[in-house]
């Protein structure tokens, strides 16, 4: 009977080690981004989507070396299934938190700032950003990211790439797997990317500035 209560104890201390993540919250309603994102689309592609890959990161990290550590750790370190889920999640959680249904306009302070320097201004910034989205063969993300000195560049990552395994810190993000937009423009790849300026949230983009 000890051994046995030893055991399950273990088990316990086993198991509470392990970090479980979990499905973000979304901070809107899922119908607040109507017309530009569908309650739809949001229905699938956070309940259903990002569901997924946090389920099988949970079950991919039992017993390695990620058990136990946190979300940016993963991608940066990992490989394979495990870094393609983790980086699923880290890119969507960035997406889906980037977004407001008073979103809209032009950022501000030292973000707009370092736009302009980079390219003379926000829509000259606006079109390059769009560009890369459409010319991104395949599924993959479009990130306007920071490296350590403040200098601005706009990255293309396929699948579930993220700026932070090249040592940049993603400050806004485009989805263009097809899942993202595909209820709501078809293949319009073009007109969706357009269209999300509409619902971005500056003041969420410049605190990770």
């Amino acid at each position: 009977m000890l051994f046995s209560v030893m055991f399950c104890n273990n088990e316990i201390i086993k198991n509470q080690n392990v970090m479980n993540h979990e499905l973000i919250k979304l901070p809107y309603a899922t119908n607040a981004l109507e017309p530009v994102i569908s309650e739809q689309t949001i229905e699938f592609h956070h309940g259903k989507h990002l569901q997924a890959y946090v389920n099988n990161l949970n079950n991919l990290i039992q017993g390695t070396k990620f058990a136990t550590a946190d979300l940016e750790t993963i991608v940066k370190e990992s490989d394979g299934a495990i870094f393609n889920n983790a980086g699923q999640i880290l890119n969507h959680n960035l997406y889906f938190t980037q977004f407001s249904p008073t979103g809209g306009g032009k950022p501000s302070g030292r973000l707009a700032a370092a736009i302009d320097t980079e390219w003379g201004s926000f829509e000259n910034f606006q079109k390059e950003f769009e560009t890369a989205g459409v010319g991104l063969f395949g599924s993959g993300w479009v990130w306007l990211a920071a490296g350590n000195d403040g200098k601005l560049s706009i990255v293309k990552e396929v699948n579930a790439g993220n700026p932070v395994t090249k040592g940049l810190k993603p400050l806004l993000t485009f989805d263009v797997w097809e899942h993202a937009y595909y209820l709501d423009f078809q293949n319009r790849r073009a007109d969706q990317l357009n269209s999300l300026w509409k619902i971005v949230d500056w003041k969420t983009v410049e605190s990770r500035y």
